[in-house]
């Protein structure tokens, strides 16, 4: 747990949350009464000059830019694997345009950032050092997440790395490696049959009356759990954001044109937005990113609001493959789509043949993926095509989760 016996301390480091729609704030909750979701009221901003990226001391993996996040001012609250800073490389050094499968094949022409090398093996590891370190500032013993498996294990992890007990609710086909590493971190997993939607229905149903929302004068700790949710807790935000933040500082803080990331609730694509807007906003970059978003094709609404029916099953079968990112009703959908309308951005969906085979070619090139994080190198090379992404386009394209996964 964190300091005791310092509320002055947690008086001023704990920030507020507030409501974009209605704008009430609460010390704590994990939506509005209103119903909509929550961020903080006051997250940080950049001051003074881009520092030199030479002598940044990255040495903190992401907590290396504290300064930036809403959570986590007492280092001594920080729930820490080491995680960040994972690599950003070259997409075809030292390989031949297509190699001599597919000769004919164009190269990506982009960097991929090596999300997989995370903790869990997922990017979802951004989300949780700062959702768990949120949960230690306000003095949590329990939490609940649910999850199709990688921000589960992800919570699973750190909550027990912050000595927290953790319940995850998952669907009952998940993947046996995904429940394996819930179980081994000492969380228990609940297995819910039905829709991803009827998961997150009995998750919030355990929340009990106290879960409902830790409002004013309301102790979390005494509550029946606390929602350490990937779509709705605004910690998960904080940490997905820094994603932006070390792109910009491996390039020397020159943004890409582009960056294209898997898109199911959009904590990643999210993530991206809000931290690049932060540093266009301190004068660190010069401007956004345009922000892609690739769907799994007969799951895929985003697209769906923006291009049609026809747009987003393309073929009228389900992306199976894609199954972290089958979210038909994402939780920020309308964030979702104005962070692509101010970026230039679009949203397309991917098919299963065409995830597949993106899959064999990033395993062939040595990126060791899982099928879901497929989507976004196989949506970069439809833009290509389109020439929505030109071909002097600098695009980054971060790779989500390991194959170990399974």
């Amino acid at each position: 747990m964190g300091p005791s016996g310092e509320s002055e301390r947690e008086a001023c480091s704990l920030r507020r949350l507030r409501c974009p729609e209605c704008g009430e704030t609460y010390r704590d909750r994990w939506r509005c009464r209103c119903g909509a979701p929550l961020d903080f009221a006051d997250p940080p901003t950049p001051e003074g000059a881009a520092p030199d990226p030479e002598s940044f001391d990255a040495r903190g993996g992401l907590w290396a830019f504290a300064d930036l996040l809403a959570v986590g001012d007492d280092p001594r609250n920080r729930v820490t694997l080491g995680e960040g800073m994972t690599p950003l490389v070259g997409a075809d050094r030292g390989r031949e345009s297509g190699g001599d499968a597919e000769p004919d094949l164009l190269p990506w022409n982009a960097s991929f950032k090596l999300e997989y090398v995370f903790p869990t093996g997922s990017f979802k590891d951004r989300g949780a050092t700062a959702t768990l370190t949120r949960a230690r500032e306000l003095g949590v013993e329990r939490v609940v997440e649910d999850s199709s498996g990688n921000a589960g294990a992800a919570i699973a992890t750190y909550a027990a790395r912050a000595g927290i007990a953790a319940e995850i609710y998952v669907p009952a086909d998940v993947k046996e490696s995904k429940l394996r590493a819930i179980r081994r971190a000492g969380a228990e997993p609940v297995r819910i049959e039905g829709s991803r939607g009827d998961v997150t229905d009995a998750c919030v149903a355990a929340l009990g009356e106290g879960g409902s929302g830790a409002g004013e004068g309301t102790d979390p700790s005494r509550t029946d759990a606390w929602y350490a949710s990937h779509a709705w807790n605004p910690a998960f935000f904080e940490g997905t954001a820094t994603v932006a933040y070390e792109i910009a500082l491996q390039r020397g803080f020159e943004a890409p044109d582009a960056v294209v990331t898997p898109l199911g609730h959009g904590t990643l694509f999210l993530g991206a937005y809000r931290g690049f807007r932060r540093l266009e906003r301190a004068g660190w970059i010069d401007s956004v990113p345009r922000l892609y978003g690739a769907q799994a094709a007969g799951v895929a609404p985003i697209v769906r609001a923006l291009h049609g029916p026809e747009a987003a099953d393309p073929e009228g079968t389900v992306n199976d493959a894609a199954d972290g990112i089958q979210i038909a009703e994402p939780v920020r959908d309308r964030e979702i789509r104005k962070a692509i309308d101010a970026t230039g951005g679009d949203a397309l969906a991917v098919t299963e043949a065409a995830a597949t085979r993106e899959l064999d070619r990033l395993h062939a090139a040595g990126f060791y993926t899982e099928p879901t994080c497929a989507v976004a190198p196989a949506a970069l090379r439809t833009l290509r095509e389109r020439g929505e992404i030109g071909s002097d386009e600098d695009a980054v394209v971060p790779l989500t989760g390991s194959g170990l996964k399974g």
